[in-house]
């Protein structure tokens, strides 16, 4: 199977790197800041109108109050990227949140803190693929009529390209990404300057729109409510910060500071953008609803179910560029495709992370070991299939899933910036340098501020989105605390249980003896093989063991025992309902339960075949043996191989392979071949 799979798999993702080429994956500032910081670059294509969406249940006299949620979203966002510069200098190992909260808050804050975090990237990778798949979807039928597939198939995509390794991932990345920040930037620009230069009046295709409010007249208690809410899905923002914290071992050294500055470019780039497009939306009249078919009116008539409600970023660029300009066309492009890039972020935060914690043994221990790209394998495809599941769930529905969205994230950011708090008061209790206690003194007051303005949003969002969804997060961070919590507990109720004992023991000790039972079906090649094995070990006792599922067979087995005067007894169980497994087992537990201190040595003689398709012909039985006899105490067995024509076939072809001389090699000589074998291709 692995033969066949093998050349599929090079095509896909590539051919394998060794382990000291670990140093060619590490990212400079300029890649890092594309694959770690794609998700809050990319969110201000959705965060703007996740604000508008919610004022306009109020009706279009709300939409005043955006300015002041855009500036609070901006000081949330600054605080958060100050506190996680401190982050990244404090524990530089890669362990973000989960090594922050563990550390200083104990086990079971750092395993609330993983939890969210795992649920966080699983919907980032859903939210960002669907919010890119409705973009693409207004310009391409085909891609709104198969919602469902066409995102699950850019799950695949981005899987496979993952696979292939971060270097190179995040380089493809890197281009889109920059073309949608340069694209954004010239469309704020060029805006104000039509705007406050040339005077022109721009107007957003839904400029002559009216909204009819679901809720008219809010006022006290009711209005501050709908403005937390809004607040509460503008911080859409800011999901995707705590990834760089989380991957600073993928940086290039000095590995804290270059992850630092990138932080700090993510945060003044998401800002300018989210705030330029507030501004713009605002200036060019977009009207926006949760219920677009009833709630946007024109000329005094509901727009109706055939009406699509394009995102805010694509009617401020068609206010701005003109529709079907060169420039809007680019941009909504770039739009779409970095919304699929987005969830890149997430491919290199959550396996990361998994690797983090299958070594802390809270997850299977799989997910610790690096595949052959180097990249962490096992968890990318696990993120991948989470993310498939929640988008066939939801519908690829990106306004449904954003719901979830938030809660994961204000989670790991409070009892990060909690522990931070800790870890500059425990340093501060033993450091005498007045500098450096004035460092950590600032360093404290950052990460005191942080920890209680995201606590306040994160109770914002509870109190705000509980009911509209938040309740799936809440609900799947605790099924991952109670997984990850009984993992644990396996692995370390195994790691006692077989830990070595330091006086001898019953493991230690000898057994009585080793009663050997060598199966046989027919007197042929790989029996007297197993047999002449079985003698090699000087057990005991030896027998050969077969079993009457055909009285002709059986009968003929015996005749050519005798006639070969093979020198060790036949024994052979009847089995009236022509079983060989259970037979067997139960022959192998009389032995034990004869002579508890005797060990059985059960040897089975198997075909080595050289097809993946061969072995569903053969040792079907042997496996099914094997796995029952597992089970079984005091039993061990050995498998005796008998290596077919087909198997050295196989073998043969492997060895021309690796004779093949490439077209040109003959002329090139040697000097090519040496380098070809270099450690360093």
């Amino acid at each position: 199977m692995s033969k066949l799979t093998d050349v599929p798999k090079r095509i896909l993702i590539g051919r394998a790197l060794r382990s000291d080429r670990l140093g060619e994956t590490l990212l400079p500032k300029r890649v890092a800041l594309p694959v770690f910081a794609s998700d809050p670059l990319s969110s201000v294509a959705y965060a703007p109108g996740e604000v508008l969406l919610v004022l306009s249940i109020a009706g279009l006299s709300a939409y005043h109050f955006s300015p002041w949620i855009a500036a609070a979203v901006v000081v949330l966002m600054f605080t958060v990227v100050a506190s996680y510069r401190q982050n990244v200098h404090a524990y530089p190992s890669g362990g973000g949140d989960y090594e922050v909260a563990t550390t200083n808050l104990g086990p079971k804050a750092g395993l609330t803190v993983a939890s969210a975090l795992l649920v966080d990237y699983v919907l980032t990778v859903a939210v960002s693929i669907s919010s890119g798949i409705e973009n693409l979807g207004s310009a391409i039928p085909f891609v709104v009529e198969n919602k469902v597939a066409c995102a699950v198939g850019v799950i695949v995509l981005l899987t496979l390209m993952n696979l292939r390794g971060v270097r190179e991932s995040g380089t493809l990345f890197a281009i889109p990404t920059y073309v949608f920040v340069a694209g954004v930037f010239l469309m704020i620009a060029w805006g104000a300057f039509r705007g406050v230069v040339l005077g022109d009046d721009m107007r957003a295709p839904t400029a002559d729109f009216e909204i009819k409010p679901e809720h008219p007249g809010l006022a006290g208690f009711a209005l501050v409510f709908l403005l937390l809410r809004a607040f509460s899905s503008g911080c859409a923002a800011l999901t995707g910060v705590e990834a760089i914290s989380n991957g600073v071992p993928a940086f290039r050294k000095p590995k804290s500071r270059n992850a630092a500055t990138t932080l700090a470019m993510m945060g003044l780039l998401a800002v300018t953008m989210f705030c330029g497009i507030i501004g713009l939306a605002m200036a060019t009249d977009v009207r926006m609803a949760e219920n677009p078919a009833k709630d946007l009116i024109h000329d005094g008539v509901p727009l109706g179910p055939d009406y699509v409600q394009h995102p805010v970023i694509s009617q401020v660029a068609e206010a701005v560029f003109g529709q079907g300009s060169l420039l809007f066309i680019v941009l909504a492009a770039a739009t779409a495709l970095v919304l699929f890039l987005a969830a890149n972020t997430a491919y290199n935060g959550f396996p990361l992370l998994g690797s983090i914690l299958a070594q802390d043994r809270y997850l299977p221990r799989q997910l610790h070991t690096r595949g052959d790209r180097l990249a962490f394998s096992n968890g990318i495809v696990l993120l991948a299939g989470a993310a498939g599941l929640l988008v066939w769930v939801y519908g690829a529905d990106s306004t449904r899933l954003i719901q979830l969205y938030i809660v994961g994230v204000f989670v790991s950011f409070t009892l990060s910036q909690t522990g931070m708090v800790r870890h500059w008061n425990r340093l501060l209790a033993t450091e005498s340098d007045q500098a450096k206690r004035r460092h950590m003194i600032r360093s404290r007051a950052i990460n005191a501020f942080g920890a209680f303005f995201t606590g306040l949003v994160l109770v914002v969002v509870l109190l705000t989105k509980f009911t509209h969804g938040a309740w799936v997060a809440l609900l799947g961070m605790c099924i991952f605390y109670a997984t990850m919590t009984a993992i644990r507990r396996h692995y370390d109720r195994v790691a006692e249980e077989i830990a070595a004992p330091e006086t001898p023991s019953e493991d230690t000790a000898r057994p009585s003896r080793v009663h050997s039972v060598v199966l046989v079906s027919k007197v042929h090649r790989p029996a007297l093989r197993a047999l002449a094995y079985a003698k090699l070990l000087r057990s005991d006792t030896l027998e050969a063991l077969s079993v009457n599922v055909d009285a002709e067979e059986t009968r003929a087995l015996r005749e050519e025992w005798e006639r070969r005067g093979i020198a060790v007894p036949l024994k052979v169980l009847d089995s009236p309902y022509r079983e060989v497994t259970r037979p067997v087992i139960e022959y192998v537990k009389s032995l034990r339960a004869q002579s508890p201190r005797d060990v059985v040595s059960v040897i089975i003689p198997e075909y080595v075949v050289g097809h993946w398709y061969e072995h569903l012909l053969h040792n079907q039985s042997a496996l099914r043996l094997k796995g029952r006899l597992l089970f079984t105490p005091g039993v061990m067995v050995t498998s005796v191989p008998y290596q077919l024509e087909s198997s050295e076939a196989a073998k043969l072809r492997a060895r021309k392979r690796q004779d093949w001389a490439a077209p040109g090699s003959v002329r090139r000589g040697p000097a090519e071949r040496a380098k070809d074998s270099s450690p360093h291709t």
